[in-house]
């Protein structure tokens, strides 16, 4: 049973613009259902990892992802406890997933390379 939640129009433009930048996005794609740390988003956007830093950053200061220590490195997840989590679903639920990205990880072996 779907649940119909409202959200004011300020916080869903927000939320919208926030992820209106396609490497946020892609990583809320990715953290809906696979733990990731920042050098997994390196390689999968090969992007350096101060901009993956800060895309992150961004994400968790609204609470969007969650942050685990484990040992000295930090792996993320999405926090499906967030008040506007079903609005975030409901987007994310519409795009393709991307496995793929995980799965190409796996077969290079830098599914975990930071541990």
């Amino acid at each position: 049973m779907n649940e119909t939640v409202t959200i004011d129009i300020q916080r869903a433009s927000q939320l919208l613009k926030l992820l209106g930048d396609p490497t946020r996005l892609t990583m809320m794609q990715l953290l809906k259902s696979h733990e990731c740390c920042v050098c997994e988003f390196v390689e999968i956007f090969n992007m350096s990892q101060p901009a993956i830093s800060q895309h992150l950053r961004k994400l968790r200061d609204i609470k969007l992802v969650k942050e685990e220590r484990k040992g000295q490195w930090i792996f993320f997840s999405i926090n499906k406890s967030h008040e506007d989590y079903s609005f975030i679903q409901s987007i994310l639920e519409q795009l393709p997933k991307q496995d793929e990205s995980i799965e190409k990880l796996e077969v290079q072996g830098l599914r975990v390379c930071c541990e």
